[in-house]
């Protein structure tokens, strides 16, 4: 595991490897982005979306939260860091598609099936419960369907997809773009283990390896 120091060792490696080959696209780069992708993932260290979909600088628009999630459209509150960025990628990017992964073994998920930090204060847990209780409904039903063991999990971590593509749609400029044929949204889960990406097919509403 790397720790600051060896972080500045791989920003050497890059200057001196990566960012000379691809001198020209950084330049580029300079004068602005045009991503075709927002990709809305878990801030987990193990899943980074650059990675699992092999893109280069530029290419992709990401954020990235405590279990992928995506607030419902509000107004009041303090949930709105995903909203801001939301907002940017779609009505000033312009991004044609956004797609919301999950992931295997999430500690959010965790967090919210076992209600781990429930009651607990800011900066001790209760931020984290704060950000996680958007997937109460999901968990209540779950956990009559599939009690509290690695099923329950396993679908919980699906539905945190699921929750976020719903949310997604409370937000106005979202459906009305989708309707125009300018935004397609899209659902994914990553396996840590196996390795293997899943996309959501919108006809069945089912996960199936890409």
């Amino acid at each position: 595991m790397a720790d600051f120091a060896e972080l500045i060792t791989g920003y050497h490696r890059f200057r001196d490897h990566g960012w000379r080959v691809q001198r020209e696209r950084w330049a580029e780069l300079s004068e602005g982005q045009s991503p075709k992708v927002m990709v809305i993932a878990c801030s987990d260290s193990r899943v980074d979306p650059a990675q699992i979909f092999d893109t280069s600088p530029g290419e992709i628009f990401v954020v990235r939260n405590i279990a992928n999630l995506v607030p419902p459209f509000e107004l009041g509150g303090g949930r709105h860091g995903v909203s801001a960025a939301l907002e940017f990628a779609v009505t000033q990017l312009e991004v044609p598609e956004v797609v919301v992964l999950g992931h295997g073994a999430c500690g959010g998920v965790n967090a919210a099936l076992t209600r781990k930090f429930a009651g607990a204060r800011p900066g001790e847990g209760g931020f984290i419960d704060h950000w996680v209780d958007l997937l109460d409904e999901a968990r209540d039903r779950i956990v009559a369907e599939h009690g509290h063991g690695p099923e329950a999990t396993h679908q919980m971590e699906l539905e945190t997809v699921r929750v976020s593509l719903a949310n997604l749609r409370t937000f106005p400029c979202i459906p009305e773009r989708e309707s125009a044929g300018k935004l397609t949204l899209r659902g994914a889960y990553f396996a840590i283990a196996e390795g293997v990406l899943h996309l959501l097919d919108p006809a069945t509403d089912e996960f199936r390896p890409a």
